[in-house]
């Protein structure tokens, strides 16, 4: 436990936020309109399970052009 104690969170907290942030735009984008580049489904996996890189390949790739 006491590894926990010399982690720079100061530094690390700000990175933990845009995941979060990033990840609940995305999940809200692609549940809201439901049309997307590819399955549905594996874009929600994709999303979530990708941490940071996921959202952003899905704003990248995913979102289907109007």
């Amino acid at each position: 436990m006491s590894e926990l104690a010399t982690i720079p969170w100061n530094l690390i907290m700000p990175l933990l936020v845009l995941q979060l942030i990033l990840m609940i735009v995305a999940l809200v984008d692609v549940i809201r309109h439901q049309r997307t580049n590819g399955p549905f489904i594996m874009w929600i996996f994709i999303i979530v399970l990708g941490n940071l890189i996921g959202p952003i390949v899905y704003f990248i790739f995913g979102r289907r052009q109007a």
